[in-house]
């Protein structure tokens, strides 16, 4: 029935939607909270002091709660939106589609990786009876930084470009949506940079879509009566 297929449309959009925004705000939060992670050029004491007092514990729940948290959030929103689109009747762009998937999983596996870098110096204090070990504090930041930052931002730029590419061919997205998400996906993609606040732009991103796919399940005709096809 059509009524059938419209609302399997709106769960899957919804779904996409909750899980856009869960894994947007817990990725924007954690990088918020290792902006002030001691520069390489610290001090000793002041490395050691962090790791090993209550910032050191907040960073253990970065890595260990809601950066992973928002990598799983981010399956289930890229599986959500791929149903969404499936499920709109256009053809798909075979290429596109499974480069999407791939991005998609390799971005979650970064990120669950950076968490761990981030935060094993705040686990071997937290969890561990030996002390924290400035070079290793030093080191291992500066690790998750390339994970989570530049080397996931690659990822992210194939996962917008191929969207992008998506909506275009299928018709799902705005057009104007589209259009700006390339030259987002080249930033992404040949941007260099080891701050924290290059890895907010993709997060970002993924909210708008959130919204637009809210707006349009809103904005989507309800099936009339007389379209319903019954079975005899």
């Amino acid at each position: 029935m059509a009524a059938a297929g419209t609302g399997s449309r709106r769960r899957a959009a919804y779904l996409a939607t909750a899980m856009g925004v869960v894994h947007s705000v817990l990725a924007l939060v954690s990088f918020w909270l290792l902006h002030d992670a001691p520069k390489p050029g610290a001090p000793d004491t002041d490395v050691v002091a962090y790791y090993s007092g209550g910032q050191g514990r907040t960073v253990l729940i970065v890595g260990i709660y809601l950066l992973p948290l928002s990598a799983i959030a981010f399956i289930w929103f890229t599986v959500a939106l791929r149903m969404w689109i499936s499920q709109h009747g256009h053809p798909e762009h075979f290429l596109f589609s499974n480069l999407q998937l791939v991005a998609g999983i390799v971005y979650a596996a970064l990120l669950l990786i950076s968490g761990a870098a981030f935060s094993v110096d705040s686990a071997v204090a937290a969890l561990g009876d030996g002390p924290v070990d400035p070079e290793s504090a030093r080191a291992f930041p500066q690790f998750g930084r390339m994970l989570a930052v530049m080397l996931d931002s690659r990822m992210a730029a194939i996962f917008v470009m191929t969207t992008a590419g998506i909506g275009r061919s299928t018709k799902v997205l705005p057009s104007w949506f589209v259009w700006l998400s390339y030259p987002l996906g080249l930033l992404l993609l040949f941007g260099a940079s080891l701050e924290t606040e290059f890895a907010l732009i993709f997060p970002a991103w993924i909210l708008v879509l959130a919204v637009l796919l809210t707006l349009r399940v809103r904005h989507a005709g309800e099936p009339r009566p007389g379209d319903l096809v019954t079975g005899t």
